[in-house]
This record gives structure tokens, sequence and C-alpha cells, in this order.
């Protein structure tokens, strides 16, 4: 059994590759040409950073922003310039209007109440979301007209809807949705209009309506899981070994004894675990990467340990060494762990320190 000297600092980071970010919004420009494309970062960008990466996304050429709520596009308005766009997509509430107005954000209006509430104060610049499918936020289909009625001259900047189905091309409902659509594009002539999430922008161009408006896409992860992810990761997490050791056949590891070794084995305990938002269940088919060698997790993953088998890896394993998570394995972790990309993303804990690159 080996242990560190002293001199690596046992703490894990995420690294950000913002030239990655760049490059999967080129891509998704060639992509969808002859659409806008907005940045969705609500969730303080995936849990990666809206701060830092907002700017990036403004230099790459977003003129548009989208954010769930008022605190957050009041972030993302501190960190770009007075000119850009920022959608609020769960609308306004009375306590948010001060915020919208210091701000200039721009609610998404979800239902009809809403709309009235809004024109009947000062009535700044808004959009329209309608459900053509989701059954989740959205006003109903059958209120088209009396909306567009309602809104008369104070028309939306934008309508919009969203997807519940892209990530599946052939799924009847993207069909459906896109027709259902057009019936709202056609009760709003000459405003803007938004369908497209990062899936959608897979479609074609149908699909995109004015404005596109990626999230996954923009920090590399995939979104289809059947097809191969046309965009690059910008996230990885790395972290030192802090112990090796040797375990026999028939010795086991972690919690519960989930691991067994097979043949004599080398074991690597990083510091890293389910607190910096690595899932518990990632055992099933999770690794870590010295290099290009990967690294199975041998046993659950602990609250601030993984244990991983660096047998393959000979001795390149050793304290003090940085294991890699995530990267160009991001999916398939989060397939490891029984979700996606979305929920490993942010998920990522505060206690990992965020090295932008």
């Amino acid at each position: 059994m080996t242990t560190p000297s002293g001199e690596a600092a046992p703490y894990p980071r995420l690294i950000v590759d913002l030239g990655a970010i760049r490059r999967n919004y080129a891509r998704l420009q060639d992509m969808t040409a002859g659409a806008e494309v907005a940045a969705v970062v609500k969730a303080d960008a995936y849990g990666l950073g809206a701060a830092a990466i907002a700017p990036v996304l403004l230099h790459a050429g977003a003129k548009t922003f989208f954010v769930a709520n008022a605190h957050e596009g009041e972030i993302v308005r501190a960190a770009v310039d007075a000119q850009a766009r920022i959608f609020v997509l769960h609308g306004f509430w009375s306590a948010d209007v001060q915020a919208i107005a210091r701000s200039a954000l721009i609610p998404i209006i979800n239902s009809p109440e809403q709309l009235r509430d809004w024109l009947a104060g000062p009535a700044g610049p808004y959009a329209l979301h309608f459900d053509t499918g989701m059954n989740r936020l959205g006003i109903p289909m059958s209120e088209v007209q009396a909306v567009a009625d309602l809104a008369g001259l104070r028309g939306p900047e934008l309508v919009m809807s969203h997807f519940a189905c892209a990530d599946e091309p052939d799924h009847t409902l993207n069909a459906r949705q896109i027709e259902r659509f057009a019936a709202v594009r056609n009760a709003f002539p000459g405003v803007r209009t938004s369908l497209a999430n990062s899936a959608g922008c897979l479609l074609d161009a149908p699909a995109h309506g004015d404005l596109v408006r990626p999230g996954i896409a923009l920090y590399g992860g995939a979104p289809r899981a059947t097809e191969a992810n046309p965009f690059e990761s910008a996230v990885t997490v790395e972290t030192p070994i802090l112990q090796v050791r040797s375990a026999q056949p028939g010795e086991t590891a972690g919690y519960g004894a989930t691991w067994t070794s097979d043949a004599d084995r080398r074991l690597a305990v990083v510091a890293l675990g389910y607190a910096d938002g690595m899932f518990r269940a990632a055992q099933k088919g999770g690794y870590g990467r010295i290099g290009g060698v990967k690294l199975p997790i041998a046993g659950r993953v602990s609250m601030d340990l993984i244990t991983l088998d660096v047998t393959e890896a000979g001795d390149a394993a050793k304290p003090g060494e940085i294991v890699r998570f995530l990267g160009p394995d991001l999916d398939v972790f989060a397939a490891a762990s029984g979700t996606l990309a979305y929920e490993v993303l942010t998920r990522l804990g505060p206690r990992l320190e965020r090295v932008y690159v």
C-alpha cells in the first residue's frame, strides 16, 4: 500500500473547456443555418458557471440567452452587455417585476392569466410559450386565438414551444408538434418563432423556427442517445489518487462488499464522491481514465472517495497521479449511473473548483 508524499493537493477540480463550448456553438450555427442560435444557460449554465460561460457565448455570436428565473437572469445580465436579450422561461411573479425591469429581462408568458397581469402593468417586452404536446408549461392550443386577440397591438417578441421527443427523430409527436406550432405562427404573423431544443436542432429545418435554443449540446452532451455525438465535451473532472493498494482474489471493496476481486488486483482510491456529484450507482459501468486507460469503478461510490481498479494502468497509477472522469465519457458515465448528461452536469458540486481553460 502506498500513500502520497504530500506534494499533490488532494482536491478535485472541474475543468471547463471554453474553446469546446465555442466550437459547439459554431457547429450549431452550421447545423441550423438560417436560424439564430440562442444559448440556454439556466441552472448556472448546467452547473458549469453562467457568469463565466455567458460572456464566452456572447463573443462567439450569441445574442439571446434563456434562463429559468429572474434571479438567474440578473446573474447573466451582469455578465453580458446591455444589448443581449435574456428570456425567463418561468415567466414572472409579482416579486420578480423589479428584477425584470432592473436587468431588462423578458418574461416568457405561460398562461392567459399571466398575460393579462403583464399587460396590466408597465408591459415591457415579453414572449409567449404554447403547449403543443409537452403538457408542462405553456398556453393551451385551445387558447391560441384568444391570446392573440388579448395581445392585440402589444404583441410578443417571440412565440415558442418545446419538443417532448426530439431525441427520438422518428417519434410521431414531433410531426404533430410542428403542425400545431404552425397554427401558433399563423396567429402571430411577423413574430419570431422558436421550437427546437438541442435535439430539435438535429431535426430538419421546419423544426427550427427563427431561433433555436440549444442547452446540453453547447456543453458537449449527446442530444440523442442512439446516434454518434456531433458535439465536443467541455467538461472534465480531475482528481488525484490518494492511495494505491493491492487486492487478492476473493477480497472485497467498498460499502456492502459489492465488488469482489477475481485475481490479484491493484486498487486506487481517489478524492471524489457523491458529495461532488458522482452518482453512487456509477459502479455499474462507470470509470475514470489515466491517459487512454479505462479504470473501472470498484465498489460503491462513497461520499468523498471512489475506488478504481487500476491494474491495467501499471506503474502510471501512483499517489498524486491525476485521474480524469467525464470528458468524452460523459454520456457513458451518465448511462452507467442510470441517468442523462443533463443530471450529471447539474449535480456537479460546489466543492469542485471550477477551472476555465
